[in-house]
C-alpha cells in the first residue's frame, strides 16, 4: 500500500506529491492529463489585483481590478472582506512560505520575491502584476524598447504589443519583424515550435543575428515567450549577443514558460520518488463510510484498485471536468460526490460577459487541514484532503491568486497529514 495518493498533476497535485515525498512518505501521483501548468504563464500569482472596493497598490483609492503593489501586505485586508476565500484557511505567514518553498524548488527557474510583485509585458502590451517570474521575464524599467517578432508566428504582433506598451509601461517601444521559420518552409509557426528550435545553438544564433540586424538603439527588446523549451539559458545568450537585456513576453497557451514549469517540477517529483502514473482516469473509490480504502483507476480496458491510507485531492475544477454544471443547472463534484459551497446561489451564470460568474466561486469547502466538510462542518471522509482550484471562494483569475491557493492547500493538506511545521490558522 502506497501512504499517499495524490490525484491530478497540476501545481497543487505536483506540490503535494514532493512534499510527501520529502516526508519520506510513499506517493503515487494519478492523472489522466498533463496537468494544467502548461496552460498558464509559468509565473507564481500570489494576488494580482484586488476587486470589490479593496484598496489597490501603494493605497491608491478603492475600485475594482486594481494592480496590488505587495501582496502580502494587502491579504489580511482582502481576507476581511471575502470571508469565504481560500485564503481564510491559511495565515499571511503560510502563504508566504508555500511560494518561497516553491521558489526553492526551482532556483535557476523562478525568481524568488522580495514581499513585492513582478510586472511582466504581455503579447497585447499589458503589464501584468504577477509575484514570482521566470529570470526571463523580469522587466529592467528601460527607457526604450524594442518589441520583436517573427513574422511566423501566431498570436504575436510587434506594432500592437508595442503601441500598448507605450502606454502601459510609459517607455518609448517600436515594433519590428524578423523573417524566419520555426522550421524550414513553414508560413505558420507556432510557439512549441519555436521553442524547440531555439533548443539549437546554430538557430538561436541565427535568430540573434537577424534580430540584431532589425532592431534600433532601445535599451531593451521584448521578444514571444518561446527562448527555448528544454534550456532555460537562451534568453541569457540572447542579451550577450545584442548587449541589451531580453525580456519574455506572455503568450496565449500552450505557454512555453508553463511547459518548463511543468517539466522542472515533474522531474522533481519523479527525483524524490513519486510513482506517477499517466493518462488513466480515476472513475471510482471504495470506502467503509468514513475512510476512503482505495480508488479505482480505470487502466488499458480494465479497473485496478490502489489502496492508500491518505488521499489528496487536487484535480482542478470547471476547467478539468472535476466540477460539472447539468443542463437543470446543477453543479456537481465528479469522483467523491462532494458537498459544494455555493451552489445554492442564485445566477451563477449571467448573460454579462465581463461579469465576475459565481459559478466560479463555487467549490468543496473545507476546514483548515483542507479536509472537505458537510454542511455541519464534519469531515465527509477522515483520510481525503482537498487542494487547488476545488476551494471554493476565488475568482481566480480576475484575482491573479490561484497559484498560491494551488501551492499554500497542497503544502497545507500534506503539513496536516505529517504534522510537519507549517503553521495553520485564518489570515485575518
Amino acid at each position: 500500500m502506497t501512504d499517499v495518493i495524490v490525484i491530478g498533476a497540476g501545481l497543487a497535485g505536483l506540490s503535494a506529491s514532493i512534499r510527501a515525498a520529502q516526508a519520506g512518505r510513499r506517493v503515487t501521483l494519478l492523472t489522466f492529463g498533463l496537468g494544467g501548468l502548461q496552460l498558464g504563464q509559468g509565473t507564481i500569482d500570489v494576488l494580482g489585483y484586488t476587486t470589490s472596493g479593496e484598496t489597490g497598490a501603494g493605497g491608491s483609492g478603492p475600485g475594482p481590478d486594481r494592480p496590488v503593489a505587495r501582496p502580502f501586505d494587502q491579504l489580511p485586508g482582502y481576507v476581511r472582506a471575502h470571508r469565504d476565500h481560500p485564503y481564510a484557511h491559511f495565515s499571511v505567514d503560510q502563504v508566504r512560505e508555500a511560494v518561497d518553498w516553491l521558489a526553492g524548488l526551482t532556483p535557476d527557474l523562478l525568481v524568488p520575491g522580495d514581499g513585492a510583485n513582478h510586472v511582466v509585458p504581455t503579447a497585447l502590451g499589458a503589464m501584468r502584476p504577477t509575484y514570482l517570474v521566470q529570470p526571463s521575464m523580469v522587466w529592467p524599467d528601460p527607457t526604450s524598447v524594442a518589441v520583436v517578432g517573427p513574422r511566423q508566428i501566431k498570436d504575436f504582433y510587434p506594432d500592437l504589443a508595442a503601441a500598448n506598451l507605450e502606454k502601459t509601461a510609459q517607455v518609448r517601444t517600436k515594433g519590428y519583424h524578423i523573417d524566419l521559420p520555426a522550421r524550414p518552409g513553414e508560413v505558420d509557426s507556432s510557439p512549441v515550435a519555436y521553442a524547440s528550435s531555439l533548443d539549437d545553438p546554430a538557430f538561436l544564433k541565427r535568430f540573434a543575428e537577424l534580430v540584431a540586424q532589425a532592431i534600433g538603439d532601445e535599451q531593451a527588446v521584448c521578444l514571444p515567450a518561446i527562448l527555448g523549451l528544454r534550456r532555460t539559458d537562451a534568453w541569457r545568450q540572447l542579451s550577450e549577443i545584442l548587449g541589451r537585456p531580453v525580456v519574455e513576453t506572455l503568450l496565449a497557451p500552450p505557454s512555453i514558460p508553463g511547459m518548463r514549469l511543468n517539466e522542472a517540477l515533474t522531474t522533481q517529483a519523479k527525483a524524490a520518488g513519486v510513482r506517477v502514473v499517466l493518462g488513466s482516469q480515476v472513475t471510482g473509490f471504495e470506502s467503509d463510510g468514513r475512510v476512503i480504502t482505495a480508488v479505482t483507476l480505470r487502466q488499458a480496458g480494465r479497473d485496478q484498485n490502489f489502496p492508500a491510507s491518505q488521499i489528496i485531492y487536487a484535480p482542478g475544477g470547471f476547467e478539468s471536468g472535476a466540477l460539472t454544471m447539468d443542463s437543470y443547472g446543477h453543479v456537481h463534484e465528479t469522483l467523491f460526490d462532494l458537498p459544494l459551497v455555493g451552489a445554492e446561489q442564485k445566477d451563477l451564470l449571467t448573460g454579462d460577459y465581463w461579469a465576475d460568474q459565481k459559478l466560479f466561486t463555487v467549490g468543496v469547502g473545507v476546514d483548515d487541514s483542507m479536509r472537505p466538510v458537510s454542511a455541519d462542518k464534519q469531515p465527509v471522509y477522515q483520510n481525503l484532503r482537498v487542494a487547488g482550484g476545488l476551494l471554493p471562494g476565488a475568482i481566480r483569475w480576475t484575482e491573479k491568486s490561484g497559484d498560491a491557493i494551488a501551492v499554500t492547500s497542497a503544502l497545507a493538506a500534506v503539513d496536516a497529514v505529517f504534522a510537519t511545521s507549517a503553521p495553520q490558522g485564518g489570515t485575518n
